[in-house]
């Protein structure tokens, strides 16, 4: 019997500057910097560091899980700088069968209310939510994934396969609030854009998707590509795949901007219905006019044994 594969040890550090041309005099903020931790991802080491300090500052857990970070600026100040620092072990995810998912359609109709019906919690997600509006070009565009029968993970992971094929990688061509039906239309976006687009045509179905924040590793193994997205935050889909070996929470992680299963070069940060339930970090200023915003991100690799021992015994 072969041992299980050794954990791969990552650090990331997320710099967040704002530059801002008159001063703010009163900030509230809310930051979603933290990365989850689980089986599968076990959080050794994070800090948060603020400038100016903050006036007030807490930490709690949302309704999603994810740990979240709350400070309140009451001073004048024309910058403001976050920097988050992480240090991670990820072990490698399992083989899944995705061949022996459920057919989509049985997963469906668990998720479907039906009075005094079991509860699927899993149904949250397979709702509308503010940036995934019910569009029926999507339901189209979903159908041509799963014929009847097909196997739910399998179904999805053949969308994946062609949002990657009809999609092309684009920064600047969108924004936050670009509309999904313009996304559909126009063919080009970034890794929010995609994410948005998977979860909107799987819902469609009355299947159940989430969003999920995270980082790419920056410098992959050698011998394979760099990711798109890497060096900046990413973004990809978790779809509800229950009963399907190799996935003991039910839920399968698929990244459609870089077609393909998420593993240990993947940091998940926080998980919610969309982008708007887990923006890395946001707020409510008065004052400040115009502003500058530079955001830097940096997911590396932890190989030197004495720096590996550092991390686990911290």
């Amino acid at each position: 019997m072969s041992e299980p594969a050794a954990a791969v040890l990552l650090e990331v550090e997320h710099s967040t500057a704002y530059g801002y041309a008159t001063p703010v005099t009163e900030a509230q903020h809310l930051a979603y910097l933290q990365p989850l931790q689980d089986a599968r991802q076990q959080l050794l080491q994070h800090g948060l560091q603020i400038e100016p300090a903050p006036s007030r500052r807490g930490e709690d857990h949302d309704v999603f899980g994810n740990a979240r970070t709350l400070f309140s600026l009451n001073q004048p100040h024309r910058a403001l700088q976050v920097l988050a620092r992480s240090r991670l072990a990820l072990q490698p995810r399992e083989a899944v069968d995705v061949a022996a998912s459920p057919p989509w359609e049985e997963v469906r109709q668990r998720l479907r209310y039906r009075a005094r019906a079991r509860y699927e919690p899993a149904a949250e997600f397979a709702q509308p939510s503010p940036f995934v509006p019910r569009l029926q070009a999507l339901r189209d565009y979903a159908l041509g994934c799963f014929a009847p029968g097909m196997p739910i993970a399998l179904g999805a992971m053949s969308m994946m396969h062609r949002i990657r094929a009809d999609f092309a990688f684009q920064a600047g061509v969108t924004e936050v609030h670009t509309p999904l039906d313009r996304v559909l239309a126009q063919r080009r976006g970034v890794c929010q854009d995609f994410a948005h687009l998977m979860l909107g045509a799987l819902r469609m179905l009355g299947l159940a998707a989430r969003y999920v924040s995270g980082y790419l590793l920056t410098q992959p193994p050698p011998g394979q590509a760099p990711l798109v997205g890497a060096d900046a935050s990413h973004a990809w889909v978790q779809v509800y795949c229950p009963d399907t070996p190799g996935l003991p929470e039910g839920w399968l992680d698929l990244d459609p901007t870089n077609d393909l299963v998420p593993d240990t070069g993947h940091v998940r940060l926080a998980l919610g219905r969309d982008y708007g339930d887990v923006t890395p970090l946001r707020g409510v200023i008065r004052g400040g006019g115009s502003h500058v915003l530079q955001v830097r991100v940096d997911t590396r690799r932890v190989t030197a044994p004495h720096q590996a021992r550092m991390l686990l015994s911290s």
